[in-house]
């Protein structure tokens, strides 16, 4: 059948996923779609059972797959959220100018496109991407047999002297956060497809001094309203009656390991259920809140407001080296979290200095990682350009479903 002929199934079969989102409470949270269970030193194992050591990792905890309808005409609908995206990001965008640009399209025939906030970027990651370091080697955090991806410049050969690379390929959201980065920086939050993680970014340049802006990509969506929270707190535990999960109102009360956190949850007996577990990386995601430091809906208790949470999800990217003469490990050894509190950084300030000092350098609601082996209070200088705090021991707080 010709490719015409099926646009207007195409469209018809868009309409009815739109409805049926409209129609329904609450909203589903999209599955991370990660499909493997890892030690601690990043090797791929059977998934273990409840009991066992490092039972209840995410891709044991059975969640939404994702399904998404191409069609053909630049745009590609998610019959799990109800959303409508642009297949493919515009590239090199202001964040001034986003809204703008929204408005003004006309992409597949329909007028009413929107920058997504960070919840519906989000439901579009894929946790079995990873980044190795090498755009050949490596896959994207997303779908692309759905959706057009590409990394940055850093794969030319003269991008590297700019400072640009192949991760350099972050799309705006229209989700603004309420501190300051740097110190000094209007921020919002992007979602990057190439190395898995969220992050706040500045409005303005910091390359030029803040003079010019600072251009990101831009993927438009279009439909219902996505992510409203409808909590319910009885005693110990919050339920969210929008997707259907039960949270431990509390946390672990101290910051342990990942594999301390994933046997808290395993062995938590709370409010008469002992089925609870660590949440994955989007679970635990919907509970945050970007409009607040620390980043949590206060119905929740937070024993640190400066916590980092674990989530069960690995991220498959490869973690800061041992020492300089490391190999370079690809896979498994990083476990996913979210900071309620500043994601920071340790960096130098003011530039020239020489003075470096820890600072909020990607915002309360990022999401990173930790290598699942690295030991409290080791790594003082952080990791990365921008020194990203590496602490190896976060709080746990654990999820169920309630229904």
């Amino acid at each position: 059948m010709p490719k015409q002929a099926l646009r207007p199934l195409a469209a018809f079969l868009a309409s009815v996923i739109v409805s049926i989102a409209s129609a329904a409470p609450g909203y589903s949270i999209v599955g991370t779609q990660q499909d493997r269970c890892y030690d601690i030193d990043g090797r791929t194992i059977p998934c273990p059972v409840p009991g066992q050591a490092l039972a209840g990792q995410d891709a044991a905890s059975g969640g939404v797959a994702a399904s998404y309808v191409d069609h053909g005409d630049g745009t590609v609908s998610d019959a799990v959220t109800g959303l409508m995206w642009a297949k493919a990001p515009i590239e090199d965008v202001a964040f001034a100018d986003a809204a703008a640009m929204a408005k003004a399209s006309r992409l597949g025939g329909h007028d009413d496109w929107r920058v997504p906030t960070v919840r519906e970027l989000y439901s579009l990651i894929d946790f079995r991407g990873g980044f190795t370091g090498n755009p050949v080697t490596s896959r994207p955090y997303i779908d692309t047999r759905a959706f057009t991806f590409a990394y940055g410049a850093g794969t030319g050969l003269g991008d590297a002297a700019r400072g640009r690379r192949p991760i350099d390929v972050q799309e705006w959201t229209s989700t603004r956060y309420v501190g300051r980065t740097m110190g000094r920086d209007e921020t919002v939050f992007g979602v990057n497809f190439a190395d898995g993680r969220i992050k706040g970014y500045p409005v303005m340049d910091p390359a030029n001094r803040m003079l010019t802006p600072h251009r990101l990509a831009l993927r438009l969506v279009r439909g219902p309203a996505y992510g409203a929270n409808d909590f319910h707190a009885h005693g110990e535990m919050v339920e969210d009656r929008a997707t259907g999960l039960a949270w431990q109102r509390g946390d672990s009360g101290t910051a342990v390991s990942w594999a301390k956190a994933l046997e808290i949850c395993d062995r938590l007996v709370l409010g008469g259920y002992d089925d609870w577990r660590l949440p994955t990386a989007k679970e635990l995601h919907s509970i945050i809140d970007t409009t607040r430091v620390p980043a949590l809906d206060p119905v929740f208790d937070l024993s640190d407001t400066a916590a980092y949470l674990w989530t069960s999800t690995t991220h498959l990217e490869s973690p800061p080296p041992a020492a300089e003469t490391a190999p370079f490990h690809a896979r498994g050894e990083l476990a996913i979290y979210i900071a309620a509190g500043p994601a920071l950084g340790k960096v130098e300030s003011p530039p020239g200095s020489g003075r470096r000092v820890w600072m909020d350098v990607h915002g309360a609601g990022a999401q990173r990682s930790d290598p699942k082996t690295a030991t409290p209070g080791v790594w003082t200088e952080g990791f990365g350009p921008q020194g990203d705090d590496i602490r190896g021991a976060n709080l746990a707080k654990c999820v169920r479903r309630a229904h």
